[in-house]
């Protein structure tokens, strides 16, 4: 591992707590919507934010593609610019860029890529990038949901190729998130361990990195590391380069795990929170992602237990 003082991690001189990760697509009921008077957030939205806004310190969106033709940053400002206006007061801006296709074994255009998240960036203060390493498209087909990266050596390399790019080209931080693996939605390609396969990437480029719970959970369940063996292998990760957490709904069925961002947490992923939490010395940002609600703007019924277990386990660790 390279030494600590070169990993250029975002710049946040404190814990930042819990914050809120949403998916935010264009013309559905949470998302944005185009009318006559321009873009903006949805009705449904602003009554969340309005229930929910003090409850997180900072705030990351999903890239969703307004329209597939074109990339222009100036297309999203009116819609951005409306969503940030109902959390004037939260403490970070990220930005999951779901585009950098890091995964991607093939050559890919990129300057148009980093030009407009370069735009985003200044323009609304992004402090950070954050990105499964996985394969979104391939060879310019995009795919339903991301893929893990070729498990093998060439894999490997092409995606530290890719982060290096977008290391050099982008302004700020890039978090590599650990990818999904849920067995009987998505499939990955290669033999290699997907931790060390992490492990051996993070090595390489020294960037900060963000454990999805969610996401390690699924890999584990794949490799039947179930239930008390979900923390065997674990001290394979790389650790000293975490800087977030992700938590989304995740739900175990007929034994599979199911990465479905429902908004219900699992027990298990409260437990290896806490697990966690004292082995990444350098982690800031602690994320709920794609939270589920009413219209009335309140969280749905069945989340409520974890998402309160989640916020008291935050605050204790924020306070530490």
């Amino acid at each position: 591992m390279k030494t600590k003082d070169t990993i250029k991690f975002p710049n946040i001189s404190k814990k930042l707590g819990l914050g809120m990760g949403m998916d935010l697509p264009w013309g559905q009921e949470v998302g944005f919507v185009s009318t006559n008077h321009g873009d903006s957030i949805t009705p449904k939205m602003k009554i969340f934010f309005n229930s929910y806004k003090d409850e997180f310190n900072y705030l990351f969106f999903a890239f969703q593609p307004k329209n597939r033709n074109f990339l222009k940053a100036e297309e999203y400002f009116e819609g951005y610019d409306s969503l940030f206006a109902e959390v004037p007061n939260i403490e970070a801006r990220a930005f999951h860029q779901t585009i950098l296709n890091m995964g991607a074994m093939e050559d890919y255009q990129k300057d148009q890529i980093i030009d407009f998240t370069n735009k985003i960036v200044e323009r609304y203060d992004i402090k950070w990038i954050v990105e499964d390493l996985g394969l979104w498209s391939i060879k310019g087909k995009s795919v339903p949901f991301p893929l893990p990266p070729y498990l093998t050596d060439e894999g490997l390399q092409a995606c530290i190729d890719n982060i290096n790019v977008y290391k050099e080209g982008i302004n700020v931080p890039i978090s590599v998130e650990f990818p999904g693996f849920t067995e009987g939605t998505n499939f990955f390609i290669g033999s290699m361990n997907g931790f060390d396969f992490f492990q051996k990437l993070v090595e390489e480029t020294n960037v900060p990195v963000t454990l999805d719970i969610g996401h390690i959970l699924s890999y584990q369940w794949l490799i039947g590391n179930t239930h008390e063996k979900m923390f065997d292998g674990l001290e394979k990760l790389p650790f000293d380069n975490c800087f977030e957490f992700h938590l989304s709904g995740c739900q175990i069925i007929k034994g599979k795990f199911r990465d479905l961002h429902h908004g219900i947490l699992l027990d298990e992923q409260i437990d290896l929170l806490e697990y966690l939490l004292p082995k990444c010395p350098n982690l800031k940002a602690i994320t709920y992602e794609d939270p589920q609600y009413t219209d009335e703007g309140i969280l749905i019924p069945k989340s409520q237990k974890n998402y309160q277990r989640m916020k008291e386990i935050v605050s204790k660790w924020e306070k530490q």
